[in-house]
């Protein structure tokens, strides 16, 4: 089926967190969090389209592009946000790698105030669903520093299988070097999942 004909959810629930696509409007909120999480996504997110606002309208002019992104099915950016405060506590990142296969990449971060609570966690659960459902996903890939031990953390916590690693990819701040960790994850291995119940509670809705 062509991408433009799938019938793709804008918003899903899971039991803490409402996850949607940017809107209109966003532009204030997504300025605050970029410059909130500034330094905090310095290691390992320093080229995150986040960091790219530097004013309210930037950020604005940024969220509607986002959108019109997840419209045209180039790719899915997504906030997270706590259902009882409303609050912004992660972002999801959904590339496309080959529509053919179909193949898609997955990569987050979480607000610095809203860290080690799960919510990471919880919101890649609900993406894969998204992902592997509406999105027809045959493989799901993942890519993370070694030594971002928080984030490889999400990826088994989610099922992922780690399928190799690159030596020395990247230069630190500090001037040393790390490598990364590659994880992907196969419809036959999310399907065991769900049937394990592994990753109930996400809801998608339009």
């Amino acid at each position: 089926m062509n991408k433009m004909l799938l019938d793709i959810p804008i918003r899903f629930e899971t039991k803490r967190l409402i996850v949607r696509c940017y809107e209109a409007g966003d532009g204030p909120i997504y300025y605050a969090v970029g410059a909130r999480n500034r330094e905090h996504l310095q290691r390992y997110e320093a080229g995150n389209v986040i960091l790219t606002a530097k004013t309210e309208e930037e950020a604005e002019i940024l969220v509607r592009e986002l959108h019109a992104d997840w419209v045209a099915r180039n790719c899915f950016f997504m906030g997270a946000f706590d259902k009882t405060t409303r609050e912004f506590v992660a972002q999801i990142y959904v590339g496309v790698v080959n529509w053919d296969l179909p193949e898609f990449a997955i990569g987050y971060f979480a607000d610095k105030e809203h860290e080690g609570q799960g919510f990471v966690t919880e919101a890649v659960r609900a993406a894969l669903r998204f992902i592997f459902d509406p999105l027809r996903a045959h493989r799901v890939r993942l890519e993370t520093n070694e030594t971002n031990t928080r984030s490889r953390r999400v990826a088994e916590r989610c099922g992922f299988v780690q399928e190799g690693r690159l030596r020395q990819s990247r230069r630190n701040p500090d001037g040393t070097f790390s490598g990364d960790v590659l994880y992907g994850l196969l419809r036959s291995e999310y399907e065991s999942l769900v049937e394990n119940q592994a990753l109930k509670g996400a809801n998608p809705c339009h």
